[in-house]
């Protein structure tokens, strides 16, 4: 399993983990897209954005592997900002590629996509 250095583990001041510190003994945790309702809370928003800046700083258009990035997190963005990147897809490899829908993302988290934005902050 590939550990992406230089990615946030969490999102600051709160406990929305981005990454995992070890593989599961089990196998990886299976990536399918979940749905995300209008009514989810402000925190769970604001980590879903925080994520996508994170991978947009971090992978840009290009390809990446899944790798330590956390399952969960990502489930709330598949299918929709983050699709698989490779033909046949296996949803539970650690070396699974992934990119980013860039016009889907933009659309969905336009400030991320801002020269200003400060995803740290």
């Amino acid at each position: 399993m590939i550990k992406h250095r230089g990615f946030p583990s969490r999102l600051p001041s709160s406990d929305f983990q981005f990454t995992i510190r070890r593989p599961n003994k089990k196998g990886a945790t299976p990536l399918k897209a979940r749905e995300r309702y209008a009514d989810r809370r402000f925190a769970d928003r604001r980590a879903d954005e925080h994520f996508m800046w994170a991978l947009w700083t971090c992978f840009g258009e290009e390809p990446f592997e899944r790798g330590n990035l956390d399952a969960g997190r990502l489930n709330w963005l598949m299918g929709r900002e983050v699709e698989e990147a490779e033909k046949p897809f296996d949803p539970v490899s650690y070396e699974a590629l992934l990119k980013i829908n860039v016009p889907r993302a933009m659309v969905s988290f336009p400030e991320v996509f801002e020269e200003d934005y400060e995803g740290s902050a």
